[in-house]
């Protein structure tokens, strides 16, 4: 076992997860924001990005991946999230928090720049080794989780399915939302096993999740 890290039982049956490593999170802070290409940070370290529809939860699930509270600021009004936003974790990686898609209220000029910015980093970034694509359990793919999924796989970019907010629905729901969410996927060859279920009230999903990014971002 690396030092700095607990080995955790995921205690889910019928995943194919393997034992959990956590990493000991000593360091986590904001690096900066950036709304064009060229104001990313030199590529020098794995970085992973949190990709997802506006109000899915992705600034509550790093804070909750990190066990931090206040780090990546969280609204009650989506789309707040206008640029890339880089965090530096421990001295070794990037976490990158990616603007929402989807949400009407943002402006047209707004939405027009959000398409080349991510889709530029998401096609280009050398140095990103995952990216975590978060959808609301309660809903399915529409059409742009649809495009944005075939244009991570056209791209050979390693993606990491995670439905969030896993604490609204019933354990007798989610058999049946797994395979309504798969099933849109399937031409995708996303595979049902794969899929973690998180909720950062309860911190279910959270062993999986840091054991797939240490996967990607080759340990401590």
């Amino acid at each position: 076992m690396q030092p700095g890290y607990n080995n955790q039982n995921s205690g889910t049956t019928g995943r194919r997860f393997t034992t959990m490593t956590i990493p000991k999170i000593i360091s986590a802070e904001y690096s900066l924001s950036a709304h064009r290409g060229d104001q990313c940070p030199p590529g020098d370290m794995p970085e992973v990005a949190f990709l997802g529809r506006s109000n899915v939860g992705k600034s509550t699930l790093i804070n909750s991946l990190l066990g931090r509270k206040k780090l990546v600021r969280t609204s009650s009004r989506p789309g707040c999230t206008r640029a890339l936003n880089f965090f530096l974790i421990n001295q070794h990686w990037n976490f990158v928090d990616l603007p929402g898609f989807g949400y009407a209220a943002v402006s047209r000029d707004l939405k027009a720049s959000w398409g080349p910015l991510v889709l530029e980093y998401l096609a280009r970034r050398e140095s990103l080794a995952a990216v975590v694509f978060l959808q609301d359990s309660r809903r399915l793919p529409a059409g742009e989780e649809l495009f944005l999924w075939e244009f991570l796989r056209e791209r050979g970019r390693r993606v990491i399915p995670v439905m969030t907010k896993a604490d609204k629905l019933k354990r007798g729901e989610r058999s049946r939302q797994l395979k309504l969410f798969t099933d849109a996927l399937a031409p995708l060859g996303v595979d049902p096993g794969g899929v973690i279920w998180y909720s950062a009230l309860t911190r279910e999903g959270r062993d999986q999740l840091w054991d797939q990014l240490l996967a990607c971002l080759g340990g401590a």
